[in-house]
Parts: structure tokens; sequence; C-alpha cells
């Protein structure tokens, strides 16, 4: 039996996550997903074997750099 697509809030509900972690995930931890026009669409295989594979855990370059070192609370 061929693997069914589940949508974002369906891989949400799996990992038990919200859905909007998810849409995070895709930009800044390159969640496997597959876009089809406007929507995601995701195997639930691939994103268990990304998420068993540490990629949801790890720190992924975005954009928007962060800083080296934590800003410290005004008066420190």
């Amino acid at each position: 039996m061929e693997e069914r697509w589940l949508s974002v809030e369906e891989i949400a509900a799996h990992l038990g996550v919200n859905p909007d972690t998810i849409y995070k995930w895709i930009t800044r931890k390159k969640m496997p997903g597959h876009k089809l026009g406007r929507i995601w669409k995701f195997l639930a295989s691939e994103v268990d074997h990304w998420v068993k594979a540490g990629h949801a855990a790890e720190d992924v370059a975005t954009d928007t750099p962060r800083p080296a070192v934590e800003p410290k609370p005004p008066g420190q």
C-alpha cells in the first residue's frame, strides 16, 4: 500500500506540535516537505527519518544571523 500524503495540520498532529512550528521547521531547519502550489504536503516516513536523525533539534543557518553571544539584560 502506498503512503498517504499529509497536510501541515496532519503532520503537526503526528509529531505533537503546533502547525506554526511546522512552517518554522520548513524554513529554519529544512524539514522535508513538498510544495504543491501554495500547499505543503509531507510523507510521515520522510519526516520521521528527519526527526530521528536529529535535524529537528539542530540549529541550521538561516537568512537572519543569530548573535554569537546572548545579549545581557540592562544593568548587568
